[in-house]
């Protein structure tokens, strides 16, 4: 097992480079790349690096050069050819191929396109421009990137021992963590900690112990590389970049309030089986189920990724019903700011009455909270979204109003279009 302190102490080696290939990501992003490759490949989109927690200041913490080193590292890379066969021969959800040939050809030749890097009022302003398959591909590294720098610089002021102790107490901590839940009957729990981590060796070491102290409740990794070294499944489906990408595009009110179905619409062509979830929250959940055509309540079923989780699943539970579909035969996936005490209330609400699954994010691979000096390893929540497509501002307004994105006037219209209502706010930690 890796000495993760001594790696840390010494992490300009030449293996500490913070993202070491293109598997180094969430799986959905390729599932996604994938279905944009095959309907909206022409499209240019920007995304930008946005910090939600601005009293963390980025600029301040992370040196310029040393960033742009990570990030020019990450252009360098291309796929390699055991990871081509990975993505060609393995099975994904019970399906061969999941990852058609020409799509395979192309990723094998992708470079990621150039980025832009700004200082800012104590903040990196850091955006990437280009066709939509080739610039999705730098979100996850990018947030990859900038949380392990973060991490780097405070590391930097440890000494030798006290990088023992503090990753002997996060590995107590996290370990203390996995006994409570393994405690519980029927539970299904995947990591979804990559675009948040600690680092890649923490996030490596979090999969080996979710694997051996959970064996039968964890049922894999959203992080394409890990799964592919640990033997593990690989996780994900869909995110919230289709659905506003999409409604960016639309040329008027009727096409806007349709877009979030064009993209299930395209999805339905690809994927079956538990491929087939909803992430109804982008422009609100109870609009969405309300509006939703009637082959969407055959899906397989629900992730809940903002908003109260308990309110988001009864909404589910309540459309299913009214469609005469029976929700225990529904999967409601959890996966917004979980930690242990919420993962176990969920599971005793709704266990029995949908089949439960929990994505575990950034309190998994990323709770150091209270083991540094002024806390300064506290997670903080940061994103990468697309913010335009083809010129046009991109809107999200979630279920929570903190977590809404956009210029106000597109807002305003958004929540016409989609007749969101009053919302209640919730804190934002990850």
């Amino acid at each position: 097992m890796v000495d993760i302190a001594t790696r840390v102490y010494n992490h300009k080696w030449k293996v500490d480079t913070i993202v070491r290939s293109l598997l180094d990501t969430d799986f959905y992003k390729l599932l996604m790349c994938q279905s944009v490759f095959r309907n909206k490949p022409d499209t240019t989109v920007t995304f930008s690096l946005i910090n939600r927690t601005k009293s963390i200041r980025l600029a301040e913490l992370i040196d310029e050069g040393e960033l742009r080193e990570q990030l020019d590292h990450i252009r360098t890379l291309r796929l390699s050819r055991g990871e081509s066969t990975f993505l060609r021969g393995n099975t994904f959800y019970g399906k061969r191929q999941m990852f058609r040939p020409d799509f395979m050809e192309w990723f094998e030749g992708l470079q990621l396109p150039p980025y832009h890097l700004e200082k800012h009022d104590g903040q990196y302003e850091l955006t990437f421009e280009g066709k939509w398959p080739e610039v999705m591909m730098w979100e996850i590294p990018a947030l990859a990137v900038l949380m392990e720098l973060r991490s780097r610089a405070v590391l930097r002021t440890m000494g030798r021992f006290e990088l023992q102790v503090l990753y002997a107490r996060a590995m107590t901590k996290l370990w203390e963590k996995i006994e409570k839940l393994r405690q519980i009957d029927g539970l299904k729990l995947a990591d979804f900690g990559t675009r948040r981590r600690h680092s890649f060796l923490w996030q490596d070491w979090a999969v080996q112990a979710l694997s051996e102290g959970m064996e039968g409740k964890f049922i894999g990794t959203s992080n394409c590389l890990i799964a592919m070294r640990r033997e593990v499944e690989a996780i994900g489906t869909n995110a919230h970049e289709l659905p506003m990408v999409y409604s960016a595009l639309a040329n008027s009110d009727a096409e806007l309030a349709q877009a979030p179905y064009q993209v299930l619409a395209d999805w339905h062509e690809e994927h079956d089986g538990n491929l087939r979830i909803m992430l109804p929250d982008t422009y609100g959940t109870e609009g969405f189920l309300a509006r939703a055509p009637e082959w969407l309540a055959k899906w397989t079923g629900i992730r809940i990724d903002s908003g109260d989780p308990a309110t988001g699943a009864e909404t589910a539970i309540r459309w299913w019903r009214a469609r005469g579909e029976d929700p225990r035969e529904k999967l409601v996936i959890f996966s917004d700011g979980l930690d242990v005490d919420k993962i176990a209330e969920l599971h005793t609400q709704f266990a029995g009455r949908v089949k439960v699954s929990f994505g575990w994010g950034t309190m998994l691979t990323n709770d150091f909270r209270g083991l540094a000096p002024n806390d300064g390893l506290a997670p903080f929540s940061v994103v990468c979204k697309a913010i335009a497509a083809n010129g046009r501002p991109t809107v999200k307004l979630s279920d929570n109003p903190n977590k809404a994105m956009g210029p106000a006037d597109e807002i305003v219209r958004y929540k016409r279009v989609f007749q969101v209502g009053e919302q209640a706010a919730m804190d934002v930690v990850v």
